[in-house]
């Protein structure tokens, strides 16, 4: 090494890959402290405060409990919904032309652009007993608003985009001429659905309903004014 690399080893630095990593790595991670540990922090912090005898009590009472099980029943419900109908509507998306397409992909994305308050109030208007939804379930005895059911709908809602979106792409690149080779060796539509395109669509499938599962275990807004938050009835946890 000559000498003056020994003395000023910083001039003959081999620059980085990426530029201006160590500043955008510097922003990140003051955005992750302030966003994020802090919030977390204070939530420990004040959780510490009530003594692990407390907290036991209040992690295990009925009503927490019972708000976790309608929480996770309604995401896993919903997810499952939104599993089966959002492959079958990315399905028509891609493979189909009719009018109005782009006005039903656009709809879609609906739930990521409207606020969550809103649709809550919305799907609230159209399920109550009074609304126009709901006037006519009420004669037949059937309640949505403010039960289980009325939660599952609301997460139906905001958890469709994520199997739609994450699916769409995959099914876009799979060639038509696949299903015409199936269908040549005498494969039945039912054969190239299940043994051709599902195996290929599996992957993506899951991961939209993992998102849309997440999405709906801490969902608030949407939820809040639908469920009614009736204790041991309709209470969810995010609340």
């Amino acid at each position: 090494m000559s000498e003056a690399k020994k003395t000023a080893p910083w001039r003959f630095r081999q620059p980085s890959v990426l530029p201006g990593f160590g500043l955008s790595l510097g922003i990140t991670l003051s955005w992750l402290v302030l966003i994020v540990l802090i919030p977390l922090s204070g939530l420990v912090f004040r959780a510490s405060g009530l003594g692990w005898a407390k907290f036991v009590e209040l992690a295990l009472d009925p009503r927490t409990l019972n708000a976790l099980k309608i929480s996770f029943g309604t995401a896993f419900v919903a997810a499952v919904i939104n599993l089966v109908f959002g492959v079958i509507l990315a399905w028509v998306l891609v493979r189909y032309r009719f009018p109005g397409k782009r006005v039903i992909d656009a709809m879609v994305d609906l739930p990521f652009a409207l606020p969550t308050a809103v649709a809550g109030i919305a799907l609230t208007t159209l399920y109550a007993p009074n609304g126009w939804i709901g006037q006519f379930l009420e004669p037949l005895g059937l309640k949505v608003a403010f039960t289980p059911a009325g939660i599952v709908i609301a997460l139906i809602f905001v958890g469709l985009p994520f199997v739609v979106r994450t699916v769409q792409p995959i099914m876009e690149e799979i060639d038509r001429e696949v299903e015409e080779a199936a269908a040549t060796l005498g494969a039945s539509r039912f054969q190239t659905i299940s043994r051709v395109l599902l195996p290929g669509l599996l992957p993506a499938g899951l991961t939209g309903f993992a998102l849309a599962f997440a999405r709906g275990v801490g969902e608030y807004g949407s939820v809040i004014f639908i469920a009614g938050n009736l204790p041991y009835v309709s209470e969810i946890a995010p609340l």
